[in-house]
């Protein structure tokens, strides 16, 4: 992702419940075109699967509707039936795979002991998700130029996740407080980007123990660099 990454990696910082709820509330289809059973509901989730491999192997531009349904084993007729374009199924990707992040981070959140636990707990599971699908850095990458819109959602979204949690240490008194009206939002904004890259280096590039890695973050974000 222009090193820029996915989403930061803490993206799982809303409930269960919140991510479900989100997902009934908005279909991957394109307008219209929402399927009506499990069936359709089955084949639209085989689509952007094979969307995933799609673009994260060969990219957008390369990428074709032809290697996703062939992927997807579906008629391209099929493809048709739920989305309008390749714009169109790479827009849905995008927000397909961050609620893919969040929803597998949320449920390791709840037993966190507090707000800086949490954020360890968070890496620890965004690390292990990334490692077995590597092809999101692609995708956020190039959402960048293909779905700007879609890309800038994205990273604002988390932040505005991460910023909220981290509110809610301070209000409890487990994180310090920087006296300025933009303090919590440049911290989110730098723990998202720690992520991104911890996330590029460990989970795609890398084999280190997730726990380990998490261990000497978090040692960053408790104790800071003053010696």
């Amino acid at each position: 992702m222009n090193r820029r990454g996915t989403q930061g990696g803490r993206l799982g910082d809303t409930s269960a419940s919140e991510a479900s709820a989100a997902n009934v509330q908005h279909s991957p289809a394109s307008e219209g075109k929402a399927p009506r059973t499990a069936r359709g509901q089955r084949t639209l989730r085989k689509i952007l699967d094979a969307a995933l491999e799609e673009f994260g192997e060969k990219g957008f531009s390369e990428g074709s509707i032809v290697g996703i349904t062939s992927r997807a084993r579906v008629a391209l007729g099929t493809f048709y039936t739920y989305f309008d374009s390749k714009e169109a199924v790479f827009q849905e990707l995008v927000r397909d795979m961050s609620a893919q992040v969040r929803d597998h981070v949320a449920p390791v959140l709840a037993d966190a002991t507090d707000a800086l636990d949490g954020e360890g707990r968070a890496l620890a599971s965004f690390l292990e998700f990334v490692r077995t699908h590597r092809q999101v850095y692609r995708i956020i990458d190039e959402a960048e130029f293909v779905d700007p819109e879609g890309f800038r959602k994205h990273y604002v979204t988390t932040a505005e996740r991460i910023a909220a949690r981290l509110q809610a240490g301070k209000d409890k008194g487990e994180i310090a407080t920087v006296e300025s009206p933009i303090a919590t939002e440049v911290e989110a904004w730098a723990i998202m980007g720690m992520n991104v890259f911890l996330g590029l280096r460990f989970g795609v590039w890398g084999k280190d123990p997730p726990d380990e890695v998490t261990r000497v973050a978090n040692h960053l974000l408790r104790r800071g660099l003053q010696a």
